[in-house]
């Protein structure tokens, strides 16, 4: 049996764009590969609205990437792999990180769990933000520098996994983020998504084999 620990933010949890609601276990991607996948992996989802991948979120602890995982890895010495699909919020312009920031932040999460664990790592890069979010509830929280930072992000994350000697997808090439807020993914988008990460896990453990 291999395990599998998807930990990420309100994408991976499954956050509804315009609604707020969230996707069911079979519409969000988190749910749809354990579908996808054999009998010989079990899915763990470990989504959260609002977690950042680094910056301290002053929300708490569980909102925190670096602090948010550790209980996992405390906890749970058998992952196989861990998905690391997060790194939006933290482009909220309260945060005003830099690209050396955003690199840094996204290589100690990653340090942190080679540091604590034999689990294969998948760095997943999310999507550019468009600009509809400009026009959305989270114009509070993102602006046009978060936008001009999330273009960056796929040269951060392949620089990363290149580094670190990890597997890396970039969400750009499988979806966008939605019309309705620029930020979060439409059901057909989780589809996509689902199957990408699928045949990456399929690769990666084949082989192993």
């Amino acid at each position: 049996m291999k395990n599998i620990l998807c930990f990420g933010d309100s994408n991976t949890f499954g956050f509804i764009p315009g609604s707020g609601e969230r996707y069911k276990k079979d519409e969000r991607w988190s749910g749809i590969i354990s579908n996808l996948l054999d009998s010989d992996y079990a899915v763990t989802e470990a989504g959260c609205n609002n977690r950042t991948a680094f910056c301290i979120n002053p929300a708490g602890d569980l909102f925190t990437g670096t602090k948010a995982i550790v209980p996992y890895l405390e906890n749970h010495k058998d992952w196989d792999l861990i998905i690391l699909a997060l790194g939006a919020n933290d482009l909220q312009f309260a945060y005003n990180v830099s690209y050396d920031e955003i690199y840094n932040g996204i290589s100690s999460l990653v340090k942190l769990i080679q540091s604590s664990s034999n689990a294969k790592i998948l760095l997943v890069c999310p999507s550019k933000i468009r600009k509809n979010v400009l026009n959305s509830f989270f114009s509070q929280m993102f602006d046009e520098t978060s936008i001009e930072k999330s273009l960056q992000m796929p040269e951060i994350y392949n620089k990363i996994a290149k580094e670190k000697n990890i597997c890396c997808l970039d969400l750009n090439s499988i979806a966008q983020t939605s019309d309705t807020d620029g930020l979060h993914y439409t059901k057909d988008a989780h589809r996509l998504i689902a199957n990408a990460v699928a045949k990456i896990i399929n690769i990666i453990f084949q082989k192993e084999n």
